[in-house]
């Protein structure tokens, strides 16, 4: 298959479109947990940027799509935005459920370019999710989540890696279909988005202990999930479950491959910790 063709489009729009899993945020049986699971529930330090997060998501998306002429693209892309504000309403759900407090949600402003909105939304889910697929799987094995809380998130985590399955083909796509001329200025463009997604991490980690919730849960609080495991392990967990979530489809289709590169290169200087205890 030749990236940017006809076909191409066709593979990952359908990809998206035929996979959506039709349940409802409002259907969902909160289960009542035990005190001391609710709890370690509340202590994590990601709900007001969790739903935040999903918030500017559905804008930034939602608005993308407006400017889209493919009738095939646009309709992806409009479920990818419905499926972004579904994540926020099953954060809100279950928040109100557990009584967790929330700060305040800011409004959400409608990008100026939503070019460059999308495309951050969609790299930034590329980092996010990796390790997000990894810690799931951590507090999985460590019953820091109970099952019947696991089966409702794993739906959301089968749409995070639906997401970047579709957002990595859109970018191959979109860089061959664009006028030459402009083909420089969409790769400047890239790197200023991730030039600016390090940033922003590295800003809100100096944050953190200030009071403001971490973006960078999931790179850094695997022990806050019960798990005795090193980073170099941890990194090991991502890269399977982002390999094992992503098998199940055409694999025709790119599969994102800048976090999972630096990943593997920065686990050759790490010790796992089995190795450490020898």
């Amino acid at each position: 298959m030749r990236l940017g063709s006809a076909e191409h489009l066709n593979l990952f729009c359908r990809m998206l479109l035929d996979t959506h899993d039709p349940y409802r945020p409002a259907a969902i049986d909160w289960p009542k947990l035990e005190k001391e699971v609710r709890d370690r529930l509340v202590s994590l330090p990601i709900w007001d940027i969790a739903v935040q997060t999903e918030g500017r998501a559905r804008l930034n998306v939602a608005t993308y799509a407006t400017g889209i002429t493919d009738p095939l693209l646009k309709q992806a892309v409009e479920l990818n935005a419905f499926e972004e504000g579904r994540h926020q309403m099953v954060l809100s759900h279950l928040v109100r459920a557990y009584g967790i407090e929330l700060a305040p949600e800011p409004q959400y402003v409608t990008p100026k370019d939503p070019e460059w909105a999308f495309m951050v939304t969609g790299f930034s889910e590329c980092i996010d999710s990796f390790f997000a697929f990894g810690l799931f799987d951590v507090a999985k094995r460590t019953d820091f989540f109970p099952e019947c809380l696991v089966d409702t998130f794993e739906p959301v985590m089968q749409d995070e890696a639906r997401h970047i399955l579709f957002f990595i083909n859109w970018v191959a796509w979109h860089r061959r279909t664009i006028p030459w001329w402009r083909r420089p200025f969409f790769e400047l463009k890239v790197l200023r988005v991730w030039l600016f997604l390090i940033w922003e991490r590295i800003g809100i980690a100096r944050n953190v202990g200030h009071g403001v919730q971490d973006n960078n849960f999931t790179v850094t609080s695997a022990n806050q999930l019960g798990a005795d495991i090193g980073v170099g392990d941890l990194v090991r967990v991502c890269l399977v479950e982002n390999d094992r979530r992503l098998a199940r489809y055409d694999r025709r289709l790119l599969r994102p491959s800048t976090v999972p590169a630096l990943a593997r290169f920065a686990r050759c200087f790490m010790r796992s910790r089995r190795k450490d205890r020898k």
